[in-house]
């Protein structure tokens, strides 16, 4: 028997089981992406190199692109590079850690409760303008100078974002769903990992882009005052010496980092998990 259609000849031919099916477009579109991603940058650095160049302001004011791309080489020579960033990263690390651990169950139990939820939530909003750079003097005071009020800080300034957003991905996943998940005997602890914590990822996800940029924030700022070694120390250490190279090599360092992590590795994280739980969004 002929494996074509019995009616017209216009339908799409079946692949045989066990055949290759090509994967059209991922090359190109991941040349696309990587040019979007790229181009607005090599755009600002043209335009920063060619006002200063234009106007002549002295380089102590505003440094030109070589002047930041030879600090930032003299940096990563000597050894400063990899001290105030592997500071940096392993503050925020712990800090993020430590936040998802506490926030995730927290929104969780506000989204799975009206009660809870009618309770905290004020609080919650509230707090939303305090986190983060607001507590540093107070970090400061309960654990002194050093890692413990950095990490503090990143905690702080993501728990917040993070536990909200949790709670509203709760609230959106359907009651009906709820219901046949108890109808069928899920006690809490599979209810849990098996209907909560799934049916909110995509609103996890997108509070952790949130929190994550907060958190960096608070880790630079808190840097500045409360230790001797991170980017944020950094800047205030070039700072004191009038280096306008260091500083925009440190920002510009804190900005790729940040860039980087949330393009590279949050909004494609995003993205499969709306995928994976059936919802729509938009592009990261």
């Amino acid at each position: 028997m002929s494996d074509l259609p019995a009616r017209g000849g216009n339908a799409p031919a079946v692949p045989r089981p066990g055949a290759a099916v090509p994967r059209r477009g991922r090359t190109g579109s991941w040349a696309v992406d990587l040019a979007w991603f790229v181009t607005p940058l090599a755009v600002l650095v043209a335009l920063w190199a060619g006002a200063v160049a234009a106007t002549g302001v002295p380089t102590r004011v505003f440094p030109q692109v070589t002047d930041v791309a030879l600090a930032l080489w003299e940096m990563a020579v000597s050894g400063e590079l990899a001290l105030h960033l592997g500071a940096s990263l392993y503050r925020v690390l712990v800090g993020s850690v430590i936040a998802v651990a506490t926030a995730l169950p927290f929104g969780i139990a506000l989204g799975a409760s009206r009660a809870l939820s009618a309770f905290f939530s004020p609080l919650l909003r509230f707090s939303v303008a305090l986190a983060g750079i607001a507590w540093i003097p107070i970090a400061t005071l309960w654990l002194g100078y050093g890692d413990g009020a950095v990490i503090f800080i990143v905690w702080n300034a993501m728990f917040f974002a993070l536990a909200y957003n949790t709670m509203l991905g709760v609230r959106r996943i359907p009651t009906s769903l709820l219901r046949s998940a108890r109808s069928l005997g899920a006690g809490p602890w599979r209810l849990f990992w098996e209907v909560l914590l799934p049916g909110a990822m995509p609103s996890v996800i997108s509070g952790l882009r949130i929190g994550l940029g907060y958190g960096w924030r608070g880790l630079v700022a808190a840097e500045i005052i409360a230790t001797h070694a991170g980017l944020g120390y950094a800047l205030f250490l070039a700072q004191t010496s009038f280096s306008t190279d260091v500083i925009i090599a440190a920002m510009v360092i804190i900005g790729v980092l940040w860039l980087c992590t949330d393009r590279l590795l949050l909004a494609p994280l995003e993205r499969r998990t709306v995928r994976r739980w059936g919802m729509t969004s938009g592009e990261g």
